[in-house]
């Protein structure tokens, strides 16, 4: 095989951080028991950023590490760049989502994600962060 195949085949199959990712696509998601927290959790899986946004109110808060972010603006560049790679466990009444995150730019980390869901089934705020668990 000659150089340029085997670093196209490198590049096509790596993130650079010497890992597989065969397990995102069919990750488990059978602990996520809140339908919008599944649904949210299935739009950044499969990197659809319109299926993400329906789901939150036009007003919605993002809180990284408890900084206050852009919420469009954070999750316009990472959705498609950034998933989990296992769910490890769900509580709070499956609101509460932490798990092993893979991010193109940040690499690997265990991560929280806390939804907060109106009566009417849209999400007003949102958590973030790394978690140590």
């Amino acid at each position: 095989m000659s150089l340029l195949k085997i670093v196209m085949l490198v590049a096509l199959t790596s993130c650079g951080y010497g890992h597989d990712h065969s397990n995102i696509k069919n990750m488990d998601t059978s602990l996520l028991t809140h339908p919008i927290v599944k649904d949210a959790i299935d739009a950044l899986q499969a990197g659809k950023a319109d299926a993400w946004f329906a789901l939150f109110t036009a007003d919605a808060e993002l809180y990284d590490d408890g900084n206050k972010m852009d919420l469009k603006k954070f999750f316009g560049a990472a959705i498609g760049h950034e998933r989990f790679t296992s769910i490890d466990k769900v509580e709070n009444k499956g609101l509460d989502v932490y798990g092993r995150f893979h991010s193109d730019k940040w690499g690997d980390f265990k991560t929280y994600m806390k939804f907060h869901v109106n009566a009417e089934g849209k999400i007003y705020k949102l958590e973030i962060g790394q978690a140590d668990y």
